[in-house]
């Protein structure tokens, strides 16, 4: 559905975006990732046709950009950072003059309307004034726009920033309701709205591609060991009565277990969590249960860990950490 190839941006000397190559499939949701200043409003508005690029080619639904840009961006809805709207106008009739410069039939157009204004769940402001709409009511007329011509592919340029927690969650279960009908590039520096809303990532660092894959993908091939956690308790009359012995217990029953690399216990009010690392491709949690229930000690939680989405995308940003750079090409680069 979206094919960018070889895509570079230069301001002078300074090189914003450098060879981008990637490809967004038909209902995916991909979350673009950078830290500041790393070039992803730039590319995304050289995608979108807003900024003309230095080099490389962009295609939506097998058009390309530069051969054929009306119908390119027909088949686009975008959302920049701060909307673009028309204090003066109410929603309704801001909606009805998008669908309008958007080519959006006669015929259809209250029914393209009435649907973004359902879909973007404004009903209830459909003849306010935007101006005098809150933050959060003006990032659903932005997303009303970018939808009331039922485009196939979405660009969304930080549609929750500047929002309190509530508006996020609100724009961000919009945002969910709009998966798998329409393709979404979506731009953000919150981590927790990527993990739950974007099926990959792509993560940009000073106009570099960093990785293209699921952050799944990603932590299996960035961490180095496997990771458990083994929540217990250990009652008094399984061990010794002292508190420091029954830890050094549990410490010394996992380190004997096959494949044990390392372990680490910590003592949580009348708990204890138990952190077990091995080596790549060694899963500890089948030796785990039996190894507790025969010493009499109650198995509370047992859960494999994997790196956070927090964690992979500090990994390949950070300078000390340029070795860990997934290059294009590699297995986790669609």
């Amino acid at each position: 559905m979206v094919s960018v190839q070889q895509l570079t941006k230069k301001f002078g000397r300074q090189v914003a975006v450098n060879s981008l190559t990637f490809e967004v499939q038909k209902g995916e949701v991909l979350g673009f990732l950078g830290p500041n200043g790393a070039g992803k409003t730039t590319t995304m508005r050289m995608i979108t046709g807003y900024l003309p690029p230095s080099g490389g080619r962009v295609k939506i639904d097998g058009f390309d950009l530069y051969d054929d840009p009306i119908e390119v961006k027909r088949r686009i809805g975008y959302l920049p950072e701060n909307p673009p709207v028309y204090p003066e106008l109410t929603v309704r009739q801001y909606l009805e003059f998008v669908a309008e410069i958007k080519d959006v039939p006669v015929s259809r157009r209250r029914a393209a309307v009435d649907r973004a204004l359902e879909r973007a769940q404004l009903g209830e402001v459909r003849d306010k004034r935007v101006g005098k709409l809150s933050k959060g009511f003006k990032q659903r007329v932005g997303l009303g726009q970018a939808i009331v011509h039922e485009p196939p592919v979405l660009i969304l340029d930080e549609p929750t920033s500047s929002l309190d927690p509530k508006q996020r969650v609100e724009v961000r279960e919009l945002i969910s309701h709009l998966k798998g009908d329409h393709t979404v590039i979506l731009s953000t520096h919150i981590l927790p709205e990527v993990s739950e809303i974007a099926d990959r990532v792509f993560i940009l660092n000073r106009g570099h591609v960093m990785a293209v894959d699921t952050p799944a993908n990603l932590s299996d091939r960035l961490r180095a060991r496997e990771m458990v956690t083994v929540q217990l308790r250990v009652p008094a009359s399984a061990a010794a009565s002292q508190s420091a012995k029954r830890w050094e217990d549990v410490r010394t029953a996992f380190n004997a277990l096959p494949g044990v690399a390392e372990v680490s216990v910590h003592p949580v009010d009348d708990m204890l969590n138990v952190r077990l690392e091995s080596a790549v491709g060694v899963d500890l949690r089948p030796e785990v249960a039996p190894l507790v229930v025969g010493r009499g000690w109650q198995l509370l939680g047992l859960a494999a860990d994997s790196l956070s989405l927090e964690q992979i995308f500090l990994t390949l940003v950070s300078d000390e950490n340029q070795e860990a750079r997934l290059k294009p090409g590699s297995p986790t680069e669609s």
